[in-house]
């Protein structure tokens, strides 16, 4: 948060003494309400958390009874040949392996539920984007923020881009 404050006062900086002596125009917007009051969005999150919700019962089911696998283990060990615990060791190693892999699957950062949330929520995302820079180049606007998120500048205009600038610094 506070890397992110430090960015906002020098971009705010440069907006404010930079090259051009004219003023720059800046807006702000606020994602969370902007997404939240579009009906596909409320869909497509409700969706995603059904799904979730729906994947962790699953999951929470087979930690549940791989639990009673090693309760059942505990309690019958003593009179088992090493082979048979053996055996029985190795089954709920191996049932615990396959949830966990399970559930890295569905949650994990490259997992189903991202997926899902991609095909779903990402052109949502980029329509609002898209209405955003419209918005921005219609009315000259330089500079626009989220003010709800973590996102920062939604859009900039390229004149204030000095990254090829920078390159070519750091070549000399």
């Amino acid at each position: 948060m506070r890397l992110r404050n430090l960015f906002l006062i020098a971009v705010l900086a440069f907006a404010g003494f930079g090259a051009s002596l004219s003023a720059q125009k800046i807006a702000s917007v606020d994602m969370e309400k902007i997404m939240s009051s579009i009906t596909e969005y409320q869909d497509a999150q409700e969706q995603l958390d059904q799904l979730a919700a729906k994947w962790q019962q699953e999951i929470n089911q087979e930690f549940d009874a791989i639990k009673g696998m090693y309760n059942k283990y505990q309690a019958e060990q003593v009179l088992m040949s090493d082979d048979q615990r053996k055996q029985q060791e190795e089954a709920i190693y191996d049932r615990e392996t396959r949830v966990r892999n399970m559930q890295r699957e569905r949650f994990g950062p490259e997992g189903s539920l991202f997926q899902r949330r991609q095909e779903l929520v990402k052109p949502i995302q980029d329509a609002i984007y898209e209405a955003i820079e419209t918005y921005a180049n219609q009315n000259n606007y330089d500079f626009i923020f989220d003010r709800a998120g973590a996102a920062g500048i939604i859009f900039a205009s390229d004149q204030y881009d000095k990254t090829d600038a920078i390159l070519r610094a750091l070549k000399n």
